[in-house]
């Protein structure tokens, strides 16, 4: 007995001090136990017990056959993000990065016996981060024991979808999912009218942000908005953006989603917004204080770049979370981009977009993302991905004349920052100028008040362009309800915006 216990440690000990290039190079035989895949169904149960049970979900916590299965149900897609430690995202700073990619594509090779051709569908140029396609579970096990890989996820699951297909609960419906075109007639009490001929929000004035308009309108900053795009056919945020009372600043519409099903497909399909999200809140933001009636932003002079990165506001399938990825760290790398704004995420993280939001981070971005709202399916969790990372502030909607009441489908938890006031007890929300050329609606959720805040933020910024990230964020959490000591829930609450500008 002792004598197989000795050679077993003595296995251990030498499976464990091969080299990388030994590894390959022997291509030790795995057994498997289960050779056949779980089932969606089987896969959605196990992720849904984690997150009512624990709180959160991770990959990176399961085993070798449920993360195989995943990748096998999510047309054999797997994301890798590699480095010599956990936090070596960043390829620019990465000496080695080309030999560890190199050795990872090496190791796919042998044990799925193709050509590099047919395994590997992109490689970042910014990031340490690859998507490739794998079929067979034994080289998911190998590669989990590599000692460069720093994390390993299925990167086309659609878990959203699934859900929707198996019990019709999750991104039913368009309102779901963040989106609609609807026109909706604005409440008199809703709002206050501006020179020229705009309309304020009833939202704005609770934060005093007409005052701060005295001290700070925005100019000379410009945010990034990563959404579902913004709409042509709303000349105000297009051909408009300098009418009324703004001017001397620019509108710049990008696209980086690929509609389509296939993960290797790269054709984008333009700029314009298909789901109503994204114009809402570039509207909220940075909507200039006009003559033609409609509802101001609340940085009405600062500029914007806006990107159409996803559908709409779930996260849920490659070209989404490759595209919020694509759009976070080109906006790090736009030098004139001082704030970035997404009110998008997902209920457990992402890998590759954890990475653009590092990468953007680094960039000395100041990043809103929203705490969630929920659908009839996820109103159980807390805060949602990205917003929960410590890169990012975290911001949720409270009722007016509150900063610790939530509003009713809006999330609450101890990683919120700041909180904005956008439900009323009418139950009307936030006004905001519509999709369409003279149409107004209401916006709410953790979503309004994210881009709202980000044009806060940028209220501040412009008052001190001298500032750094840092500087900004202080003045705001001191212009807010509850410091210096951060509410469990709610953070640093309702920020009075003309006390943040003085």
């Amino acid at each position: 007995m002792r004598k197989n216990v000795f050679y077993l440690l003595v296995l251990f000990f030498v499976l464990n001090s091969c080299t990388t290039e030994e590894f390959q190079n022997e291509n030790p035989t795995i057994e498997i136990s289960q050779k056949d895949p779980l089932s969606a169904k089987q896969i959605n149960a196990e992720i849904n017990q984690s997150l009512k049970s624990n709180g959160s979900f991770s990959w990176s916590k399961t085993s070798d056959h449920f993360l195989w299965s995943a990748v096998f149900q999510g047309n054999k897609v797997a994301s890798i993000g590699f480095g010599s430690s956990q936090k070596d995202f960043d390829r620019s700073l990465s000496s080695n990065s080309h030999e560890i990619q190199n050795e990872i594509l090496s190791v796919i090779k042998q044990y799925e016996g193709k050509e590099e051709s047919r395994i590997l569908i992109t490689s970042d140029p910014f990031l340490n981060q690859i998507d490739v396609v794998i079929e067979n579970q034994e080289t998911i096990i190998a590669l989990r024991r590599m000692k460069t890989i720093r994390y390993l996820e299925p990167g086309d699951y659609h878990y959203f979808e699934n859900e929707n297909k198996l019990n019709g609960t999750a991104k039913s419906s368009g309102s779901s999912s963040g989106c609609g075109f609807e026109s909706e007639a604005l409440n008199a009490t809703d709002y206050t009218s501006v020179t020229p001929n705009a309309k304020v929000p009833w939202a704005f004035t609770k934060h005093n942000i007409p005052g701060a308009w005295s001290y700070s309108t925005g100019s000379g900053v410009t945010i990034g908005l990563i959404d579902s795009g913004v709409s042509s056919d709303q000349s105000l945020l297009g051909s408009s953006f300098n009418n009324g009372a703004s001017s001397g600043r620019t509108i710049t519409k990008k696209g980086v989603y690929v509609d389509s099903v296939w993960p290797w497909s790269t054709d984008t399909d333009g700029t314009n917004d298909q789901c109503g999200h994204g114009t809402s809140m570039a509207s909220v933001m940075t909507a200039p204080r006009n003559t033609t009636g409609l509802p101001v932003g609340v940085a009405y002079n600062a500029s914007l770049i806006a990107y159409r990165a996803a559908s709409n506001v779930v996260l849920d399938g490659y070209h989404e979370q490759n595209g919020v990825k694509t759009a976070f760290t080109e906006l790090g790398n736009t030098a004139s981009v001082k704030i970035i704004s997404m009110s998008m995420g997902h209920i457990f993280s992402v890998g590759k977009i954890e990475d653009g939001v590092k990468y953007a981070y680094s960039k000395g971005k100041l990043i809103f993302c929203a705490g969630g709202t929920s659908t009839s399916f996820t109103n159980f969790v807390g805060v949602i991905f990205p917003a929960w990372m410590p890169e990012t502030q975290a911001i949720t909607g409270v009722k007016e004349g509150t900063s610790n009441q939530k509003c009713d489908v809006c999330h609450s938890g101890s990683e919120i920052d700041f909180t904005f006031q956008m439900e009323r007890g009418s139950g009307n929300s936030v006004p905001v100028a519509g999709y369409y050329n003279a149409q107004t609606k209401y916006v709410g959720g953790s979503s309004v008040a994210t881009a709202a805040t980000a044009g806060i933020a940028a209220l501040v910024w412009a008052k001190n362009p001298s500032w750094t990230r840092e500087q900004v964020l202080t003045k705001m959490r001191q212009s807010a309800t509850y410091y210096p000591a951060a509410d469990a829930n709610y953070g640093y609450g309702n920020i009075n915006v003309l006390k943040a500008v003085q």
